[in-house]
């Protein structure tokens, strides 16, 4: 006989080496001994443990955020894989590419009472790139080469385009450790060629599309550039763009291209006024990748009396507002280089337009830096711009979804040099802690994490054993004892259920918390304090948090202060 679990574990390994995968993260448990076994004999491929599956999951999410490579997740049957669904769901909306392994029962044993057997066929639903029920190992003719394509598809799946998430089943019967018998099939191609080798698709742009953008351009005379995050482009190339057309660029950190003398960071400010967004209505706004986060300029975007051309190289339709009239589904890169080719020594059509943005965005700059520079008691919206200043280049910023993304793209300066991450594919704050150790795991520079104390707190199980996994990762955490972001919401209106229903607080001393982990945590009470406070945790290395107490309604306040004063300087 010969060892069948061992055969199939050890080929997909094999070809998931082959195919360039170098990370794997699973979380411990029975069924899944066997491929946990071969992962673990494979020095190819670093293997990272985790207590939990939503930690584990998340972790491999934030290391294939940064690195750009499939990542292997393993999990045993039932709940434990029922826990990964939401970075799946994270993944497949933000085009993360993770190869998930579910380990199940033989088909004997389901819908029996067998114990941690539930229906695992298809368990994300749509939100999988590709779906494999693999099947009971058999040792067979071709089973190899089945079990070796099936490896090969899965990492190729999840690389894209789009990238995304892809799903093994893998039923294993007993025994399941190994039997000292030869292993099935586990031979490979020669010279270490994977099974399969695929090229992706090019998104090229065709000539229609590109006549299309250049005749839009062509008729404009204001004209807006908006960036989110999922821009397939790099920033040199849409400076020379924006310098070609004579645009505004509205771009949201996330999108890695608020760079330039052209970009407007507080276009946020200047669009809460109704009189500087009424006089400088675009006829053509030109969007790539996802939404900006922030409403009120998407509002002022969705205005019915001018044109929305949505690039977007996977198709896909982030239009909330349905008020996209054409979509571009071809390289940003390539649609952009051809435009800046036709252009090229042309003179500008409206020159008075970018010279009143760029006006008002000095303008509006001073009166925020004025206003929030005088102000000792931390506020969250300083906190969040001077993280992003400060770091240095080739480090990486991951930022926690309510309130930090939204101050950070309210109040971060335009820069180059940095990396900015989130999960803005569904937008939870689950999973944030072991995202940020991903990143970290995945990057070769520190990792600064800028989050809200409930998303700290939703992810503390991440916090286990981190201060022993050799990364460098400095949290900040904003401690406003609850969720600041509801203070600006309706709800906030509703004092009598405020509080319990929507202001969450939890009465957890966070320094306590970080230091139960080993971790170094150190609080800061004055805002002048905090970026050196950061410096220092970062240049100490390792898993390091950095607790700033904050007000909710005092931020309410202050940011309330901070639009006035925009408001009254433009």
């Amino acid at each position: 006989m010969s060892d069948v679990n061992l055969g199939l574990a050890r080929s997909l390994v094999d070809e998931w080496a082959r195919a360039g995968v170098t990370t794997a993260v699973l979380s411990p448990g029975s069924r899944s001994a066997p491929l946990a076994l071969a992962l673990a004999a494979d020095d190819r491929i670093r293997l990272h443990v985790f207590l939990d599956e939503r930690s584990a999951s998340f972790f491999a999410l934030g290391e294939a955020k940064a690195s750009r490579r499939p990542v292997i997740i393993l999990t045993t049957s039932g709940t434990a894989a029922a826990n990964v669904h939401p970075a799946v769901l994270e993944a497949h909306h933000s085009r993360v590419p993770l190869v998930v392994c579910t380990a199940d029962r033989p088909p004997e044993l389901r819908d029996t009472g067998a114990g941690q057997a539930i229906d695992q066929i298809k368990l994300y639903g749509d939100a999988i790139r590709w779906f494999c029920e693999v099947g009971v190992p058999e040792d067979r003719d071709g089973a190899g080469a089945y079990w070796r394509s099936v490896a090969a598809r899965a990492v190729t799946t999840a690389a894209g385009p789009p990238a995304g998430p892809a799903h093994l089943n893998l039923a294993f019967r007993e025994p399941l450790i190994p039997t000292g018998e030869k292993p099935a099939g586990v031979e490979g191609r020669a010279g270490g060629a994977p099974w399969v080798t695929s090229s992706p698709r090019p998104a090229l742009a065709s000539s229609d599309e590109v006549e299309r953008l250049i005749e839009a351009v062509g008729r404009s005379e204001r004209g807006v550039l908006v960036a989110g995050w999922g821009s397939d482009v790099d920033s040199a190339t849409v400076q020379r763009f924006v310098a070609a057309v004579g645009w505004p660029l509205l771009a949201d950190p996330l999108s890695g291209l608020r760079a330039g003398d052209q970009a407007i960071s507080t276009y946020d400010a200047l669009l809460r006024s109704a009189d500087f967004g009424g006089r400088h209505q675009p006829d053509l706004v030109v969007q790539l990748g996802a939404p900006l986060t922030n409403k009120p300029a998407m509002t002022w975007l969705s205005a019915p009396d001018h044109l929305r051309i949505l690039i977007d190289p996977d198709g896909a339709w982030l239009d909330p507002q349905r008020a996209a009239g054409e979509r571009l589904t071809s390289s940003a890169t390539d649609l952009f280089k051809a435009v800046v080719e036709k252009l090229a020594g042309a003179q500008v059509r409206n020159e008075e337009w970018l010279g009143q943005w760029l006006g008002a965005e000095a303008s509006a700059r001073k009166a925020i830096d004025d206003l929030i520079d005088g102000w000792d008691q931390p506020f969250e919206g300083r906190v969040a711009r001077d993280v992003a200043a400060g770091l240095d280049d080739g480090g990486a910023l991951v930022v926690g979804s309510s309130m930090p993304v939204r101050d950070v793209e309210s109040f971060a300066r335009p820069r180059s040099g940095v990396r900015i991450l989130a999960n803005r594919g569904v937008n939870g704050i689950d999973g944030f802690v072991s995202t940020a150790l991903g990143v970290a795991s995945g990057s070769d520079a520190p990792v600064v994490a800028l989050t809200g104390d409930l998303a700290f707190l939703y992810d503390a199980g991440g916090l286990l054993d981190a201060a022993r996994r050799g990364l460098n990762v400095t949290f900040v955490v904003l401690d406003n004892a609850g969720g600041g972001v509801f203070s600006f919401l309706p709800q906030a209106q509703l004092p009598e259920h405020f509080e319990a229903l929507f202001g969450t607080p939890h009465h957890v001393d966070l320094v306590a918390l970080a230091e139960v982990h080993g971790l170094g945590a150190r609080r800061v009470t004055r805002a002048g304090d905090v970026m050196p406070v950061v410096e220092l945790a970062i240049k100490e290395g390792g898993v390091q948090v950095v607790v700033v107490p904050t007000d909710r309604a005092d931020n309410v306040r202050r940011h309330q202060q901070v639009w006035d004063a925009v408001t009254a300087r433009v």
